[in-house]
């Protein structure tokens, strides 16, 4: 008898906890499945933006005069190493003087930048992903 009394005035308040529940899941999963389309939408912006700023470089250096830039800067350093190594050690005909100052300074930047900035970019895309 005390089991049909408590099934009579805790049904309803039951029930309707129940009924809110089964809300709140439905409100919950419609939030999720919206947080879910959103991240992928998201993801779909910043893979074309990538494939955008790729399309971008491509363009700008598959000009000769844009792309030979990097090149001239390090042609000089080039030539003065090759003469140090070959003529000057190997040879043995000769004797250059070091880079010295401002000058020194640069030639490293341009080789850290030639060889160093490669490596950089690829560090930098498998810390991104």
């Amino acid at each position: 008898m005390w089991a049909w009394l408590a099934n009579l005035i805790a049904g309803p308040i039951i029930g309707k906890v129940i009924d809110g529940y089964k809300a709140k899941l439905a409100a919950g999963n419609d939030r999720d499945r919206m947080a879910a389309d959103l991240a992928a939408k998201e993801l779909a912006v910043d893979q074309r933006a990538s494939e955008l700023r790729t399309q971008l470089l491509i363009a700008e250096q598959g000009r000769w005069y844009t792309a030979i830039i990097r090149p001239l800067f390090a042609f000089p350093l080039i030539v003065y190493f090759w003469k140090i190594l070959i003529w000057d050690k190997v040879l043995g005909w000769g004797a250059t003087d070091p880079l010295t100052g401002m000058i020194g300074e640069w030639a490293g930047l341009i080789i850290l930048a030639y060889f160093g900035g490669r490596t950089v970019e690829k560090v930098a895309r498998v810390f991104r992903r």
